[in-house]
């Protein structure tokens, strides 16, 4: 399955916890980077986010970021009114020495421990972070399979393309060697000394052995069918893609610089510049 490294997704949930939400943003790296930001109370559970997340992408800079709207627990506020009965009790006592002191119930509330919140549940946070971890999750590879799907059809594309540059260049070359010949006989034939017996023969297979390019034809062409099964599997497969471009290039190359023929050499050119925009494409897939 093709699936692109680029892509944004969002999710909410509401419950005990509040209401969360979760937004996934991720752009091309060679490896999985994750970069989480989250709600000071749900930091404990950064570690199992990253094994979560990590279980359903393999590449990629991905920006996580959980938000909380609102928060349940501030609807349980309680005050220690056994606290506050003491410090009320204390306020009485320095008031009788200190007649002027006035102490408002605001600073009262201040004091350490009279406001109570009523801690939450750490299973029900886990729960709800990683349900609405798990449906943007799912958004995002969703987006990044139907990007995929596509980056899959423009790969193909230039696959063909390749395809028939190489078939363009192994219709040619009967007709490139004939030249060849002919080009070598005319050279022996304007020089002013004999030629030796067999000259001709042995420096055609010399120049047919330079110029020969049916092992680069060969493997473009293992190239191409490999590359066609890549495209098939149900696994991430940038890696390979992107090592198969760099194999294609290096054929491309060998065939530029054996090419005698302005035809083979501008199909070399052909063949680079549809090998390049596959590379491209392929920068981008998980």
């Amino acid at each position: 399955m093709i699936r692109s490294m680029t892509a944004y997704a969002s999710a909410e949930t509401t419950g005990p916890a509040g209401t969360l939400s979760c937004e996934l943003r991720t752009v091309n790296h060679r490896y999985l980077e994750l970069s989480p930001r989250l709600p000071e109370d749900l930091r404990s559970f950064e570690s199992q986010l990253r094994e979560r997340i990590a279980a359903k992408l393999s590449r990629g800079k991905l920006d996580i970021t959980v938000r909380r709207a609102g928060d349940a627990r501030s609807e349980s506020l309680q005050i220690n009114s056994a606290l506050l009965a003491r410090l009320s009790e204390l306020n009485l006592d320095m008031l009788a020495r200190f007649p002027g002191m006035q102490v408002q119930f605001t600073e009262l509330l201040r004091f350490p421990g009279v406001m109570q919140q009523a801690e939450m549940d750490p299973e029900a946070q886990q729960t709800a972070l990683f349900d609405v971890l798990d449906r943007a999750l799912d958004a995002l590879t969703a987006t990044r399979e139907r990007e995929g799907e596509k980056l899959g059809e423009i790969l193909r594309d230039k696959l063909d393309g390749i395809e028939r540059v190489v078939a363009d260049v192994r219709g040619w070359m009967p007709e490139i060697r004939v030249a060849l010949r002919t080009r070598l006989e005319t050279r022996l034939a304007d020089l002013k000394q004999p030629v030796e017996p067999g000259r001709l023969e042995q420096e055609l297979v010399l120049q047919i052995t330079r110029t020969d390019v049916d092992e680069e034809l060969d493997r473009l062409a293992t190239h191409i069918g490999e590359t066609r099964r890549v495209l098939g599997l149900k696994e991430p497969v940038g890696r390979r893609l992107d090592f198969l471009m760099q194999e294609f290039n290096r054929e491309a190359n060998t065939l530029g610089s054996k090419s005698v023929d302005a035809r083979s050499t501008n199909a070399a050119v052909e063949l680079k510049v549809l090998i390049e925009q596959m590379r491209e494409q392929v920068q981008n897939i998980e």
